[in-house]
């Protein structure tokens, strides 16, 4: 059974965000995991740029698209998950705990579309489930502290890690979002480690620290023990999370978190359309 898939890589500069096209050699069976929608925040417009580029590299290669995979309920982004569903026919899948996530931000958004059961996808994935991508098997591993529904893919001998870990010289991510938390996510980060040494991990997100110009976004489980400047080296769970829960508290909200998450509890659809026919994001004032 082939265990190493062909893994491209897509990074939108606006958003810092890294869409993969994973495919499998044997059948030519693909996914893609977190697609971006394009959205201008200042004229309030959507396009499907990005996720069209991958979309022809998919068609150039002559792959299927079988499945779209979310890591998590993005907040700095909006998800184009939706839009191939309906231009694919291809289902949606995401960690079942998607579900507390639209508990919480539901009602944010008085979003009364929105029912926390998840069934806005077509898929929710528990810890531990695997499935086939073609020749290639796909283990879930629930990761929480970033959010509590945050997941990784394991695919052959590649990890899909979303916001759980960057490259070992940006670190970590923030854990003050609604049900985040430090040490939850230090925890999901030692299963990840505990992984083969050369375990290939594609993380969510680039940000170039000082000292870097180019955006990279692929490193081995065995570089992350060695060298992620917030827990390589063997850090202590204690330390990881008063270094984290300090830096967090400096952070602002991302910016395009009102827009990106009242779309991404609905799979990336757009909120419904108004009596006026138009469609709304809603920005509720003084909540965050």
């Amino acid at each position: 059974m082939a265990h190493r898939p062909d893994v491209r890589g897509f990074f939108d500069p606006a958003t810092h965000t890294v869409t993969y096209l994973v495919s499998d050699p044997e059948t030519g069976l693909a996914a893609i995991i977190d697609p971006v929608l394009d959205y201008d925040p200042a004229a309030a417009r959507t396009s499907t740029r990005s996720v069209e580029a991958v979309m022809a590299a998919l068609r150039e290669a002559d792959l299927t698209l079988a499945l779209i995979l979310e890591t998590h309920a993005h907040a700095d982004h909006l998800t184009a998950a939706d839009h191939l569903r309906a231009a694919e026919g291809v289902g949606i899948g995401i960690g079942a705990h998607i579900t507390q996530v639209q508990a919480t931000f539901a009602p944010l958004f008085d979003a009364g579309d929105v029912t926390p059961d998840g069934v806005v996808f077509d898929h929710l994935y528990a810890d531990g489930d695997v499935f086939a991508l073609g020749a290639l098997t796909v283990e879930v591993m629930h990761t929480p502290g970033h959010t509590p529904a945050c997941v990784s893919y394991r695919i052959g001998d590649a990890v899909f890690t979303g916001d759980t870990l960057f490259m070992p010289d940006y670190g970590t991510a923030r854990t003050d979002f609604p049900g985040g938390d430090a040490r939850t996510l230090y925890r999901s980060i030692q299963r990840l480690l505990a992984l083969d040494p050369g375990t290939r991990l594609f993380v969510g997100h680039d940000y170039l620290p000082a000292g870097r110009s180019d955006y990279r976004f692929e490193t081995t489980v065995a570089a992350q023990r060695d060298g992620n400047i917030h827990l390589g080296g063997g850090v202590s769970e204690d330390a990881f999370a008063a270094m984290r829960e300090t830096r967090d508290a400096t952070l602002g909200a991302p910016q395009l978190i009102l827009p990106s998450l009242q779309v991404n509890i609905r799979a990336g659809a757009l909120p419904p359309p108004e009596a006026d026919g138009r469609r709304y994001l809603k920005l509720p004032l003084n909540t965050l």
